[in-house]
């Protein structure tokens, strides 16, 4: 049966109310607001338990960049709702090239790649084995010091 297959794409919602939620207000006040804190909770709890910062005196002279909330629903494949997801970022759009960094790097993954390894791990009849990486960024070296507020 067609229903048995999981096709590779975003689904298409044109439902506004199925839209993330894009403020701290927003996702305070929405009848999805207890999920959504346990998300944030969940997202503190882990950079807590990595130890990605530590509360400490802003030193003098030094620009601090700001973060923010960012929300997400994860759906499956039938588009229902699987899991809410929070992330604390940096506004690194705030910095200035030269000043505050000399250069950026982010290891991504796109659809395409994902379609090409999926297409060999089906011709060669290969076994594939797949996880979520909550905090895969988290495994990042950074030398430099940040400071956020």
């Amino acid at each position: 049966l067609l229903s048995d297959y999981v096709y590779l794409q975003e689904s298409e919602q044109n439902d506004p109310c199925l839209e993330d939620h894009i403020t701290l207000k927003q996702a305070l006040t929405s009848s999805t607001n207890q999920q959504l804190l346990q998300a944030m909770k969940s997202e503190f709890n882990s950079m807590e338990k990595n130890k990605v910062w530590e509360l400490v005196q802003l030193p003098q002279g030094c620009r601090p960049i700001g973060c923010k909330w960012i929300y997400k629903t994860k759906r499956d494949s039938k588009g229902l709702i699987d899991r809410y997801k929070a992330r604390l970022v940096a506004k690194g759009f705030t910095q200035q090239a030269g000043v505050d960094y000399n250069e950026t790097f982010s290891r991504v993954f796109t659809k395409d790649s994902f379609r090409v390894m999926m297409a060999l791990v089906a011709h060669f009849n290969l076994y594939l084995h797949q996880m979520d990486v909550k905090t895969v960024f988290l495994n990042g070296d950074l030398y430099e010091k940040i400071y956020m507020q």
